[in-house]
Parts: structure tokens; sequence; C-alpha cells
């Protein structure tokens, strides 16, 4: 799996689009500000200053960063053109992009659902559901990553109407932007890691909400957030955040793999016991279901906690990574597998390099 950190440096990416290299296809995809568009390296579409770039390892992560995809060079498409039902689904997505697309919605348009979703997986690697959640939440976190006026939002995230735009940030957050920013709330913010883009929300309480935006849960947590504490989520500043963003840069760096940030996890009590006894597994080690199970006192309840670690919306800083299986092979991770190896083997190697150097 390809991450940022992989990426040569924004110069580099900078002059191969500039120049249309074609050794670098494959190996970046380029996002314009200004027209909310992504592209390939060596797309002829007239070049943006340096200021409007953002360089993103996969099409995935640009997708989830607010941007369509472009109809010049087709980023999506490098090896051949796409089915004509696909370009049709990409079609109907880029009309509202900021709403979704039903099963019901898409047999009125004459189009088998299943069909949909076995093309685009087999052609993209992701279902249409996903592309389509993963168009509505960048859109959304492009607002919460920058601030600003709605005007300037809407404009920067792609859509034709502010009307689209209030829709999309809406669905995600609860409030369309200029209600948002008129009374208090939970205050969110895009980070950027070595393992894709995470959003956290705080408010003066803590840290309620730490996730990795292609995560499918995330939308419906932010509902779960918004519901319970009655409340709505804006784009904002918070110190809390600018600690999360600080100690994230630490863990990753290996410089410090332990967080010291207030937390303020919504959840049930056995939920919120099991996330105390998760924050208990030491730095690289890893624990069973079993094990969690016995500490909380209901021996054989392990798909209890299972389930409990399923909800946790604070993750690496609440760390349900380092549960696996009695047997010691991974299992169930809301981030997918590959993260939780690699999240386990950074841990393991920054603590062994500490434990040489104090030798």
């Amino acid at each position: 799996m390809k991450t940022m950190e992989l990426l040569p440096s924004s110069d580099t990416m900078y002059r191969a689009l500039v120049n249309r290299d074609s050794s670098f296809e494959g190996i970046f995809f380029a996002g314009v500000r200004t027209t909310g568009i992504f592209c390939r390296p060596t797309c002829t579409a007239r070049k943006p200053a340096r200021a409007n770039v953002d360089f993103f390892a996969t099409t995935s992560e640009a997708l989830h960063g607010g941007y369509r995809p472009c109809l010049r060079c087709q980023p999506m498409d490098p090896d051949k053109r796409p089915p004509k039902l696909i370009e049709r689904l990409r079609t109907e997505v880029e009309k509202a992009p900021g709403g979704r697309l039903t099963d019901k919605e898409l047999t009125a348009l004459s189009i088998d659902p299943s069909t949909a979703r076995r093309q685009f997986k087999r052609h993209y690697g992701m279902t249409f559901q996903a592309y389509h959640r993963a168009r509505r939440m960048g859109l959304a976190l492009r607002e919460v990553r920058r601030g600003g006026r709605v005007n300037e939002a809407k404009n920067r995230s792609g859509f034709e109407s502010a009307s689209g735009f209030r829709e999309a940030f809406t669905r995600i957050f609860g409030d369309p932007p200029t209600a948002a920013k008129c009374r208090p709330g939970m205050f969110a913010e895009r980070i950027d890691t070595p393992l894709g883009a995470m959003l956290g929300v705080t408010d003066d309480d803590g840290l309620r909400l730490l996730e990795f935006i292609d995560r499918r849960a995330l939308e419906r947590e932010l509902t779960i957030l918004r519901n319970r504490l009655k409340t709505n989520v804006v784009p904002g500043e918070h110190p809390h955040l600018e600690a999360l963003r600080r100690q994230l840069g630490d863990y990753f760096s290996g410089k410090k793999l332990e967080f010291h940030i207030p937390l303020a996890p919504v959840g049930s009590d056995f939920q919120l016991r099991t996330w105390t006894i998760l924050r208990s597994i030491p730095v690289a080690e890893t624990r069973s279901y079993s094990w969690m199970a016995e500490r909380l006192g209901v021996p054989g309840a392990r798909r209890a906690v299972g389930r409990a670690n399923g909800t946790n919306m604070l993750s690496i800083i609440i760390p349900c990574h380092r549960v696996i299986r009695a047997d010691g092979t991974l299992c169930g991770y809301g981030g997918g597998l590959w993260r939780k190896k690699w999240l386990l083997d950074h841990e393991r190697k920054w603590l062994q390099s500490a434990a040489i150097r104090k030798s």
C-alpha cells in the first residue's frame, strides 16, 4: 500500500507535472484546488500555480481530498476507457456529488444495482457506493480542512451550486456552514498522516473522534456524536487539535509513541470500560479478546469485546490495533488490516530502536 511518505518531494512532483513527465505515471496524482479536479502527471490541461496543487499517492486519497477525476486525462482509467455503464454512473454522481444514489434510484435509471457494484469493483477496486461516499465525504472535508466563507468553500469544492455544497456539508456535519458558525459545537480538522488523511473532532472536554476518512463508519460516527452531545461539528481550530496534530507527528516519526491529550469518548458504560482496558495495553505489545474479557470480569464475552473495539472512535490513541486473536493472527480493524499491521510493525521498530539507544 502506497503512502504519502513514499512519494517524491513536492518540488519533484510539481516539476514532473509541469513537464508532463511520463516516468511519474502511477506514482502520484495532482489535485488542482481552483477547479476541484485531480489529474495524472501527464495531463495536457493548463498547469496550475504550485500553491494551488495538492499531491496524492492514490486516486482514493484524491477523492477523499474532495477532488473529482479529470475528464481529459482520466486519472482513474490510465490503461483503457471505462465501460459505458461506469461512465454513466460517474456522470450521475457529478450531478449531485453531495447526495446518495440508492438502489431504487439506480433501478429507476434502468441500471441494475448489482451490475453497477460488480463493474465498479472490477474496474476501480472499489464499489460504486464507496466511490460516491468518497466524493461526498471529500467535498465536505475540504470545508473542514480550510474553513472560510460558504461561497469560497463552494467554489473550491467544485460544486456548481451553493445549495449542492450546503447539502453535502449538512449531510456529513449536521448543519450548513453558515448556521454552523453561529453557535458553539465540536471542532473538526483534517490531518494528513503516512497512513492517509484522518479527521479529528474535539470540544473543550477533550478529543471525541480520530478516524481515517476513508472508513465507512465515519459518517455514522459523526451522526452519533451530534445526536448524543446535542450539538454540531464545525471546521475550526482548538488547542486539543493542535496538540493532536503535534503528537501524531511525534508518533509517526517515532519520536514519542504515547499520547498525552485529554480524551472524552462517547459510549455506553461497557464500551468505556473496554476502551479503558485498551489504553492499558503497552506500546508495541498485543493482547487477545479473551484477555480483555477476563479483565472486564466477563470471561467468554469475546464477541462483545470485539464489538466494543469496533465502535472505538479514537483510532491509534485508544489502541484497538493492539488486539489480536489468541493464536497470534491479525483480525478485524476498521481502518483495514494493512494499517493494523503497519501500526504494530511501526511501534515494534521504534521501541527496539529506543532500547538499543539506551543500551
